[in-house]
């Protein structure tokens, strides 16, 4: 407690960092060359770091225990909170390229772990570019569930590009998702949201959850209201656009 008080970046009450000393622009190019350590491969992901108490040895030893769920751009990481609550046995990672969002859901999950101990171990984050380097850290049908939430529009034709959700990187998440593995997208932008629902219906390895399937799965509810900029779209009486999709295999 003495230590947080001689940190202002720590909310003296909760013990959980202060956002607005972690603020930073809104998206990152991803195309730019950014410096942090990246695994040769999966099997060099370092589980004993984002996951301690479930892996104290730094050397893994449980191969069957992996990351299930990735939630790309995760942001200040509001849906991972949810969900490790809701999936406590599921490991899960959030993929975030700007360095000060990442630092702050770091000491976010660390706080909520002293404040409620046994909890919140299943979840970690991770600085890289997951346009670059999904296959260096999930092999292949190793992902359960995947995440796009709020992603940067790129209005610019030229930028499309840059969209998280692509033709080519739809080929990259439908490897490491497992067949039946489900990719989740939302967005304020009504031109994005029609890219996206696009690239998901054009690729022959997803298809379309139903209507009673979207309505049973907790995780849709999540989409629009865990997360800061769902909150703040629902505060501004905005409109949102999904598209949720599974992983199928190709017909022959």
């Amino acid at each position: 407690m003495l230590q947080n008080k001689a940190n202002p970046t720590i909310n003296k009450s909760t013990g959980l960092p202060r956002k607005r000393f972690y603020r930073a622009r809104a998206h990152s190019n991803p195309l730019s060359d950014s410096h942090f350590p990246v695994p040769l491969s999966p099997n060099h992901v370092e589980y004993s770091l984002h996951y301690p108490q479930l892996f104290p040895l730094a050397d893994r030893t449980d191969t069957c225990k992996k990351i299930g769920f990735a939630d790309i751009g995760c942001g200040f990481g509001g849906l991972l909170i949810s969900l490790s609550i809701l999936f406590p046995e599921t490991l899960m990672i959030g993929m975030e390229l700007r360095d000060k969002v990442t630092e702050y859901v770091k000491e976010r999950i660390l706080g909520l772990r002293v404040a409620n101990p046994g909890q919140y171990q299943n979840v970690s984050v991770v600085r890289t570019n997951s346009m670059k380097y999904i296959p260096n850290y999930f092999e292949k049908g190793q992902l359960l569930k995947m995440f796009f939430l709020f992603p940067d529009p790129h209005f610019k034709e030229k930028n499309h590009r840059r969209r998280v959700i692509s033709p080519h990187l739809l080929d990259e998440y439908a490897y490491v998702l497992q067949v039946g593995g489900i990719i989740y997208t939302i967005t304020d932008v009504e031109e994005l949201g029609e890219w996206m629902k696009s690239c998901l219906q054009n690729h022959p390895m997803f298809e379309p959850l139903s209507v009673a399937e979207l309505e049973a799965d907790p995780v849709v509810k999540l989409l629009s209201t865990a997360t800061e900029e769902g909150q703040k779209v629902a505060r501004n009486g905005g409109q949102t656009f999904q598209a949720v999709y599974r992983r199928i295999t190709p017909a022959s």
